[in-house]
């Protein structure tokens, strides 16, 4: 029987987004040229049609839906899928135009404009009907054309919060569903604070200049639930033509305000999300500390992409979006170093990558993405960048079905909450003269994650609604480490997961404000870390910011690099006097060098049960990061990487085999004498064990062992 990803089976997918239609009038003709340069790159894969709607349905009601043939009948004759995308992200004017009320308001009453893209509410009832319509036409007209492998969904999801009077009145009628009667909503959000309890259900005032931050965390759980429904909807009606091959999924951009990941994946066949980086130096090894956004900094980061689309599902994934040439402004341009594309798509593979998909073929004239670089640049001359990806395509090819459903290794689970991440978006702990830190959340979480890359570690990004339910016995034998690190929103059995992980076996290790509120963003009135002072063998009641980071000093249990230090937060972390299971107190590990915070310890460990927590009372830097992940999760033994300038990373595929995955991320060439035999996957070569690779600049070798 057809599976909906069989075409994911005998290689990882290779390619990039097509968009014939962007081509200059002029030059129109140039479809089985640009075929042939795609198969003469390798590509297997090209993405078409998501953002045109107005090409699609240029007047109401009136469809022209055969200019795609050509370029679909030319994939066929090359042997390249095609994943076909619905438009529904961008609006034709036309239908702006009619229906004004469409476009989304940031704040009550005050539309957007138009000129961009997703400044939609595609919510309301009016777009619903139109974009079925099209979503209808054009997957019915193409369904059956043997090229389409996949259908894509609109385009990054949940770029948004709409305050559109619709959506205020839905959420109206979501909260009256959810909570029954205005007394229950006034006990749970605590409205007798500043005089806000509702008598009615229309008292409830619009949330422009809302300062309560259990309505602001319900506003942005309801957004997110408007996303995941549209989506859901698309995916539905076009499940309703696919054919029993062909899989279906959205490309997903993880920084987006309204997109639950796990909730907008449930639907699919297959996680799909979108990786942009900078380039050049910011991949080099010994690492930089730079600011993150949508577009990550720091090799440490590629992987935590990886790892958060891998998380989503906990299986494989499709990358479809990532960088071909320049990516973000017209005053930023960093094009990659020869070699660092083979890193990079590498990198992605060996955590679980099963497409990588390059935005975008060839770039654009005009409009405002006119220096975000294609495959191809102005010229649509084939140049360095075209040869640096077609000599990546023939490494693919070579490497066939040895690296496909790759299992990438994990020492350390790192535990996320999309809850705990709105919260901290509305309400930030963190901050500083600049004003607060709305990431918060991915802020804690990020320290732990480079922490983890730097010690050597592989993590695996794992949500808070994937662990319980599941035996925590079994999800030690799979994670023996979790980190639970800027958890501010938990319910009451979510805490007692964590606790009963560390009781049966499992490291857990706590980061601060994990424990500190409930699911409505209530400050708990339990001890902190609620339900897990006593396993952690630590309270606090005290907190403070930090304005500059504070030295740290170790301990003949935790030794320290030089230059280790507590950034931003310290918890007043004090020892628990009476400590239950017979674990003893709680060893201080690491401790403050200053005369107010040097009272308390900055990180404790003890033992409890059959397991231990290690608290974590800061905000650690990569250097405190990389020693606390390293305490707790020692490297795996045998394969290592042997210069300071290398990583080696692990993952098993489908047929049993082990692959590792060895860059040297640097000018500097390196060496590594291999511990095992292997075959190098991209040139067939067998190496026998004990033999001395050479690593050049910015090089990557995928290897099989024997």
């Amino acid at each position: 029987m057809a599976s909906p990803l069989q075409h994911l089976s005998d290689r990882v997918l290779f390619g990039a987004a097509y968009y014939h239609e962007y081509h200059p009038s002029a030059l129109a003709p140039r479809v089985e040229a640009d075929l042939d340069l795609m198969k003469e790159a390798g590509f297997s894969v090209i993405r078409v049609g998501e953002s045109v709607w107005s090409t699609w349905e240029p007047e109401d009601g009136l469809f022209e839906l055969d200019w795609l043939q050509p370029v679909l009948d030319a994939a066929q004759e090359r042997g390249i899928g095609v994943i076909l995308g619905t438009p529904t992200y961008a609006l034709p004017m036309w239908l702006a135009r009619r229906h004004p009320e469409l476009n989304a308001e940031s704040r009550t009453g005050q539309r957007d404009g138009w000129g961009a893209r997703q400044e939609i509410d595609y919510s309301h009832p009016a777009f619903l009907f139109h974009a079925e319509r099209v979503i209808r036409a054009i997957i019915g007209r193409y369904a059956e054309h043997p090229a389409v492998i996949g259908y894509q969904v609109d385009n990054e999801p949940g770029a948004a919060i709409f305050h559109n009077h619709q959506v205020f009145q839905r959420f109206i009628d979501h909260l009256r569903r959810m909570y029954g009667s205005v007394e229950e909503i006034n006990e749970a959000w605590g409205l007798t604070y500043w005089s806000h309890r509702l008598s009615d259900w229309s008292d409830l005032w619009t949330p422009d200049n809302n300062a309560q931050p259990q309505y602001a965390l319900a506003w942005r759980r309801f957004q997110a639930t408007l996303t995941t429904d549209f989506i859901g909807w698309q995916t539905d009606i076009v499940r309703g033509y696919a054919r029993a091959d062909q899989f279906v999924t959205t490309c997903i951009a993880y920084d987006r305000p309204t997109a639950d990941e796990v909730a907008l994946a449930r639907p699919f066949d297959v996680t799909a999300g979108n990786a942009y980086y900078r380039m050049q130096e910011h991949l080099a090894l010994p690492a930089v500390t730079t600011e993150q956004s949508w577009m990550t900094s720091g090799l440490w980061s590629v992987y935590q992409t990886a790892d958060r689309i891998y998380g989503t599902r906990q299986e494989p994934f499709l990358v479809t979006e990532t960088n071909a040439w320049d990516i973000g402004y017209p005053w930023m341009h960093e094009p990659a170093y020869d070699g660092q594309w083979k890193q990079v798509a590498w990198a992605l593979i060996s955590r679980g990558a099963a497409m990588i998909e390059y935005w975008h073929w060839h770039t654009l004239p005009y409009g405002t993405e006119t220096y975000w670089g294609g495959v191809l640049p102005h010229t649509l001359e084939p140049g360095r960048v075209f040869r640096e990806i077609a000599a990546l395509g023939a490494q693919i090819a070579e490497a066939g079905d040895a690296v496909v459903g790759l299992v990438p290794d994990a020492q350390v689970g790192i535990v996320f909450s999309n809850p705990s991440k709105w919260a901290a978006a509305e309400f930030p702990a963190l901050g500083g003269a600049s004003g607060p830190d709305r990431r918060a959340f991915q802020t804690v979480v990020d320290a732990y994650s480079r922490g983890a890359f730097e010690a050597g570690l592989s993590a695996r990004v794992v949500h808070v609604e994937q662990l319980v339910g599941r035996e925590p016995a079994d999800v030690v034998a799979e994670l023996p480490v979790l980190v639970a690190a800027g958890l501010a929103i938990l319910a009451d059995e979510e805490l007692a997961w964590l606790r009963d992980y560390a009781q049966v076996g499992g490291h857990l290790v706590l980061g601060i404000r994990t424990g500190y509120e409930d699911e409505e963003a209530r400050a708990r009135l339990e001890r902190k870390p609620a339900f897990l002072d006593e396993p952690a063998g630590v309270w606090y009641e005290e907190f403070s910011t930090l304005e500059e980071p504070l030295p740290v000093q170790g301990s003949e249990g935790l030794p320290l690099p030089d230059g280790g230090a507590a950034t931003l937060w310290v918890d007043g972390l004090q020892l628990v006097e009476q400590t239950d299971g017979g674990g003893g107190a709680a060893e201080v590990l690491v401790s403050y060098q200053h005369p107010h915070f040097g009272r308390w310890p900055a990180v404790t460990s003890r033992a409890a049960g059959d397991g231990h927590v290690t608290t974590v009372g800061t905000v650690p830097d990569p250097a405190l990061a990389r020693a606390v992940m390293g305490w707790v999760a020692p490297a795996p033994s045998g394969w290592q990487p042997q210069a300071q300038t290398q990583t080696l990373r692990g993952a098993t595929n489908a047929a049993g085999d082990r692959i590792w995955f060895l860059h040297n991320w640097s000018w500097d060439p390196s060496v590594h004498d291999l511990p095992v035999a292997a075959t190098d996957l991209t040139t067939g070569e067998e190496l026998a064990a004990g033999l001395r690779l050479e690593l050049g600049a910015w090089d990557v070798r995928v290897l099989r062992e024997a």
